[in-house]
């Protein structure tokens, strides 16, 4: 085992050193840009993920300043990116490392593991890049590596996998330097050891790569459990009178925490959601203005994580906008941009040429 160790541990570094990306957040051992990178890059690709750092560091430059913005700032600096739990955990660190901490961000693999938002993953990955603490990182890319290679086919899932494969990324961390090694083992999975498609006949270890041997590949890692997704419907009210377009905060919990959005119904079926539709109970809500249905779409499905959407969207134009809950606003319609919407209805808007002016800059 030793030997296999030392020979894919040997032989990473080398591919790493020939073919890694070139990535803004490599570029530094500043912890405060470190952990930003890594709380956007949960859940997200890199392609998909650099802008938003960019953005970020070039907004928020210090943990000082990034404490100092509102909620509503950040979420929609967020926008787009889903996972939004995370964006109001690192507000809440940074309030927390500003005012507790003097500013200054923990050092050691235990410190950072007690920020909100983090995990043992994300601690490991700031303590080895920012401060070399030899702490072996394991995410979805590792897990790949290391079960394809070894040909484990424990549940990375499972509490024996989590622990099976982290004693192996221990011992394996052992043999370079734990900054380099980290990124190295993470680098190759993601774009040589590929979930799909991965590049076996160009690897630098087919011939001691158990999966590829046996022809596994496809078969490795292995989960046993299957996130369970519920089915949501939900029906959007875009309403608008000649300035004017009316929003509402979500709620403090559930998807899309504190974000705005239109008018909400929510059916429990898409039967229930079609006769919605047609029958049009909704409009009663009013009662005291000029009403007019001027596009009603198609559904709109929209995966989270554990959640299935299926929205329709019916635009209309009042004579005179009014409340229909207490947690609505009226507000001017080139006021839309600067409020945080789930990316459901931001897609939903730059589909719809006669919508597209509530996200232009003019």
């Amino acid at each position: 085992m030793k030997n296999n160790l030392i020979k894919l541990s040997n032989t990473i570094n080398d591919w790493y050193t020939e073919n890694k990306r070139q990535l803004p957040w490599r570029e530094t051992t500043n912890p405060y840009i470190i952990w930003l990178s890594e709380i956007i890059l949960q859940q997200t690709r890199v392609d998909q993920g650099i802008s938003y750092f960019n953005k970020f560091r070039t907004k928020y430059p210090t943990i000082k300043r990034l404490a100092e913005a509102t909620e509503d700032e950040v979420l929609k600096d967020w926008e787009g990116l889903g996972y939004y739990s995370r964006a109001r955990n690192m507000l809440a660190t940074a309030k927390f490392i500003s005012s507790q901490l003097n500013g200054v961000f923990p050092d050691n693999y235990n410190d950072i593991l007690k920020l909100k938002g983090v995990g043992s993953y994300t601690a490991a990955a700031i303590s080895s890049f920012a401060f070399n603490e030899e702490r072996a990182v394991v995410d979805g890319n590792v897990y790949r590596v290391l079960s394809r290679f070894f040909g484990l086919s424990t549940p990375i899932d499972s509490t024996e996998g989590k622990k099976e494969f982290q004693k192996l990324a221990n011992n394996l961390i052992k043999f370079q330097e734990p900054s380099e090694h980290n990124q190295a083992m993470m680098e190759f999975g993601a774009i040589q050891c590929k979930p799909k498609n991965a590049e076996c006949e160009i690897c630098p270890l087919n011939h001691e790569c158990f999966a590829f041997q046996k022809s596994l590949v496809g078969n490795l890692p292995i989960k046993e459990k299957k996130a369970k997704q519920t089915k949501r419907y939900f029906t959007f009210l875009i309403c608008r009178d000649n300035e004017n377009i009316l929003i509402q905060k979500r709620p403090e919990s559930g998807i899309w925490a504190n974000m705005y959005e239109f008018p909400l119904l929510e059916s429990k079926s898409s039967e229930e959601q079609h006769k919605i539709i047609l029958e049009k109970e909704w409009l009663s809500s009013f009662t005291n203005t000029n009403t007019k249905v001027t596009h009603v779409s198609e559904t709109q499905k929209h995966l989270l994580s554990h959640q299935q959407l299926f929205a329709r969207f019916i635009e209309l134009e009042l004579g005179e906008l009014q409340k229909i809950e207490n947690n609505q606003l009226i507000i001017k319609q080139q006021e839309l941009k600067n409020y945080a919407l789930p990316k459901l209805l931001v897609n939903y808007i730059s589909e719809r040429e006669d919508l597209l002016y509530l996200l232009n800059d003019n």
